[in-house]
């Protein structure tokens, strides 16, 4: 046990481990999107319930696969940008003058 130590206090420190420093990931999706991920499987059960309470069972699996399908789709191409959003202008830039120092 070399690793727990006497500090000026008199008391003993332990080492606490404060994770790897990556972002949370469940089955390749990671971070926020795995939250995403939960809102779009439970908005396609509850999709279902309703298609299925209203007109039947086609229109019930109708929803699920639409909302299962563009919640999946929209959170790949999200995840592919990064995790953090980021503002990408797009355009052509003219800079008409620069400060000089």
């Amino acid at each position: 046990m070399s690793e727990i130590k006497e500090n000026s206090k008199g008391y003993i420190d332990y080492p606490i481990f404060k994770g790897l420093q990556r972002p949370l990931e469940f089955m390749g999706v990671q971070g926020r999107y795995i939250y995403w991920a939960a809102g779009t499987i439970g908005g396609a059960i509850v999709g279902f319930i309703i298609g299925y309470c209203i007109t039947g069972f086609l229109l019930g699996l109708i929803l699920l696969v639409i909302i299962l399908t563009s919640g999946i789709a929209s959170i790949l191409l999200k995840q592919r940008k990064g995790l953090h959003t980021k503002l990408s202008k797009k355009g052509v830039f003219i800079y008409a003058y620069s400060k000089k120092i």
